[in-house]
């Protein structure tokens, strides 16, 4: 069977490790003689078997390539863990600012990115160092998004929801279009006159279904025409080429950052009412549906497609979070007042028509809390004063009482003060 180029000390069993390491130092690809042992270096097995019609012994090649990937992708229960922490950071580091734009999205395709990337098997992998596990860098998504914004501002697509490629905002004798500010002006060599763009793309941190990456294959037929400069025909030998992809399901978090001071300085129109907001959601919307990110994405991969459950559940999270910073910085009197509103709020709502009887469990909630605001010694006139009103406010909506004579009986007017 195949091995990993890797040191005796370090052992054969990498199932623990990274799908980062298991595709790159430690990946069993390198092959053996079956019959000596001996290491071949390179990537495949030799074995015997009788062939042919003479019936004699040859030697036979058995490709590693597909059963080598297929081990480096799979995905431990660390690994899961650890792609789910580092979601978790990133999102938090993003609600800490008033000035990132997250979209979720959900692949609809296979994603696969870092083809490019030097490996034995021809296809590399984008993996994050040093996690080891799958990511979209930042740089790639700006690239995709600014083609986006082009095609928008071209207005060969319909609509360019406000993208515009006309040069209307100066930065000194520079003049920059809308692209130019958020994405950056780039210039030809040796022209100095570079502008650091608005906006920084995070990386965006994959999501995977599952206990595992993909294996896809790619079978090229006109190797012969691309390497020995011959005439290309469809009778070339197809040569399947093995490579990892991650599975259709796999969920993206895209977070782009805005340098609100930057932007004013270039073009405060644009920072007015978070209109780069607008801009780049649009350009996600176009990219989403027509261009896709990754790698190989003219033949379909990298395809996305907004995730609007996650993205509920995200405002949800926030507005908790929002809700439990609020409710920490209340004083407890305060805070048992919110209490007592939130859940005569969340009944009324549920029920607008609902009305108990006098002596129910809201109207024993109603006296407790006058009780308490009569009784406290550490309660501000204000807070007496909020809770009263709370009272007021929401007592008559779920029970059937006369406020009057409630106002009377719990001493509304004393917790009001003069």
């Amino acid at each position: 069977m195949p091995v990993s180029a890797t040191p005796a000390y370090l052992g054969k069993d990498f199932s623990n490790a990274s799908p980062g390491l298991r595709f790159g130092m430690f990946l069993p690809l390198w092959g053996i003689d079956r019959r000596t042992g001996e290491l071949l270096w390179n990537t495949a097995d030799t074995d015997y078997a009788v062939r042919g019609q003479a019936r004699e012994e040859r030697a036979i090649k058995v490709e590693n390539k597909t059963s080598a990937l297929q081990q480096a992708c799979k995905l431990t229960a660390g690994d899961k863990t650890a792609m789910q922490a580092l979601a978790a950071r990133q999102t938090h580091q993003a609600s800490t600012c008033t000035d990132v734009l997250t979209l979720d999205a959900i692949a609809t395709a296979p994603f696969t990115t870092g083809l490019g990337n030097e490996h034995p098997l021809e296809n590399g992998f984008a993996f994050l160092n040093p996690y080891g596990l799958p990511y979209l860098p930042g740089s790639g998504v700006k690239g995709v998004l600014r083609q986006a914004a082009r095609e928008l501002a071209s207005g060969e697509w319909g609509e360019t929801h406000g993208w515009d490629a006309e040069k209307i905002h100066l930065m000194g004798r520079i003049e920059l279009s809308v692209i130019d500010v958020l994405f950056g002006r780039e210039t030809e060599s040796g022209d100095s006159n570079h502008v650091r763009g608005a906006l920084s793309f995070w990386d965006a941190l994959p999501q995977i279904p599952g206990d595992s990456l993909a294996v896809d294959i790619m079978t090229p037929h006109q190797s012969h025409y691309y390497q020995k400069d011959d005439t290309p025909h469809d009778s070339g030998q197809p040569t399947p080429i093995s490579f990892l992809t991650l599975p259709p399901g796999t969920g993206f978090a895209f977070h782009v950052q805005c340098d609100l001071a930057h932007l004013t300085r270039l073009a405060p129109d644009l920072a007015h009412g978070d209109r780069w907001r607008t801009l780049l959601t649009a350009a996600f919307a176009h990219a989403f549906e027509w261009l896709g990110f990754g790698a190989k994405t003219a033949v379909g991969y990298g395809a996305m497609q907004a995730d609007e459950r996650a993205s509920r559940r995200r405002e949800e999270t926030r507005q908790a979070a929002t809700q439990a910073a609020h409710r920490a910085s209340l004083s407890p009197a305060l805070q048992r007042i919110e209490t007592f509103v939130a859940e005569l709020r969340i009944k009324h709502e549920q029920y607008p028509t609902f009305k108990e009887n006098p002596n129910g469990a809201f109207h024993a909630k109603a006296r407790d809390l006058a009780k308490a605001a009569h009784e406290a010694t550490d309660w501000s006139a204000e807070e007496k004063r909020a809770a009263a009103q709370a009272i007021e406010d929401w007592l008559p909506k779920l029970v059937r009482v006369d406020i009057k004579d409630e106002r009377k009986k719990l001493k509304l007017g004393a917790l009001k003060g003069p």
